[in-house]
């Protein structure tokens, strides 16, 4: 799906909190929050980081498992400039799927971030390249002898559990990462989820005005958030 280039810039201008609300408003499960996600790079929970940018998708599987499909090429030298890469490993495990050297390389590449449904190493490394990179956790095992790449842009399920619906992320979807958390936003769904955005942004301005004048903040939000 074409999209315009300013509904892409507007979407940039909205934070992750923003965008999620507007999903949920569209029926997209968990308002594309995938939770249990963590900032670590460049530095925990970050304010001044953002990542932004259609994802690129990496299936893991088991280094034990034979019968998947292996890419033509290391999955770090396809990454497109100002993609999100978004990787997928398989869950339970202890090793990392990503590293630093994979950082040099999608940087080099114009990477725009980094997400990882599973986990990393080479903090420090990654804070030193000042890679925006997500992670459910951190390990310091390597990938070798426990997982391998498989597919490249594909879709792929981030799993919430007993939490909530689990979330697929397609090749292309938008990523956005902030301090608060990351959502993917499906391609769709962008442009209204830029006019939900707008409208509420809004009404959430007036309403702090209005507070910041000294209304109550009961009687504020039944007149705004009609």
């Amino acid at each position: 799906m074409a999209l315009r280039t300013e509904t892409i810039q507007a979407l940039r201008r909205f934070a992750s909190c923003d965008i999620g609300d507007a999903l949920v408003k569209l029926g997209v499960p968990n308002g594309g929050y995938l939770s249990g996600l963590k900032m670590f790079s460049p530095g925990l929970m970050c304010t001044s980081t953002k990542i932004f940018g259609p994802a690129y998708t990496v299936r893991m599987v088991r280094d034990s498992d034979k019968a998947s499909p292996t890419p033509p090429k290391h999955f770090a030298d396809a990454i497109p400039k100002g993609s999100v890469v978004f990787v997928s490993q398989p869950q339970g495990l202890v090793s990392a799927c990503w590293g630093g050297l994979m950082s040099t390389r999608a940087q080099q590449r114009g990477a725009a971030g980094v997400v990882i449904d599973g986990r990393f190493r080479d903090v420090a490394e990654h804070r030193q390249l000042g890679v925006g990179l997500f992670a459910r956790d951190v390990s310091i095992l390597g990938s070798a002898s426990f997982t391998r790449s498989s597919e490249l842009n594909v879709p792929v399920t981030y799993a919430e559990g007993s939490a909530g619906e689990s979330v697929v992320i397609q090749p292309g979807d938008y990523i956005v990462g902030d301090a608060d958390g990351v959502v993917a936003v499906p391609v769709g769904k962008i442009e209204r989820c830029v006019e939900l955005c707008q409208e509420r942004f809004e009404i959430d301005e007036e309403t702090r005005r209005c507070l910041e004048q000294g209304e109550e903040m009961g009687a504020t939000i039944k007149r705004l958030r009609k």
